[in-house]
């Protein structure tokens, strides 16, 4: 079983993407939906195709720090505030798997670094063309839909 969407969303997305500066709703539903199709929202935080509740392989996580991260100081700073001091410089994969907001920090800059522009809320199926593009491309469309109706869209009958 796997964090509560709700919960997932409150204590974990919401307040990581403040902090990045860059909240908005379509961009807590697309982690969300990502989250649910990767990990069945923490169901599964390691297998074969990578770490934590989004499953980020350990080379998408090193090429994102040294192809886009190294290239603005700040939201790196920014986002090493989020790690832990000694365990992210001998084994950064792992905190893909303990530290949920550093991995939904991560999650949210590979969406920002490949999609120039959000789809409109609630398009569902764009949001899962951005999964499959980024996250899971030997996925259907469908797996993305499927985990959303399952995990995500209930939990859009109360406020997150």
């Amino acid at each position: 079983m796997g964090i509560a969407a709700s919960e997932l969303c409150r204590y974990v997305i919401r307040p990581t993407l403040l902090y990045l500066g860059r909240h908005n709703p379509t961009a807590e539903s697309l982690l969300l939906g990502i989250a649910a199709s990767q990990s069945e929202l923490g169901s599964a935080l390691h297998d074969r195709r990578g770490h934590g509740l989004y499953s980020i392989t350990e080379p998408r996580h090193r090429a994102l720090w040294d192809d886009y991260l190294a290239l603005d100081p700040e939201r790196a700073s920014l986002v090493r505030g989020l790690a832990s001091q000694h365990a992210f410089l001998s084994a950064p994969q792992l905190e893909l798997t303990v530290n949920l907001r550093y991995a939904t920090a991560i999650a949210w800059l590979l969406v920002e670094q490949h999609t120039p522009a959000l789809p409109p809320p609630g398009d569902v199926l764009a949001m899962a063309r951005i999964w499959k593009e980024i996250f899971h491309p030997q996925g259907r469309l469908r797996d993305f839909t499927q985990a959303w109706q399952t995990c995500v869209s209930p939990m859009n009958h109360v406020t997150c």
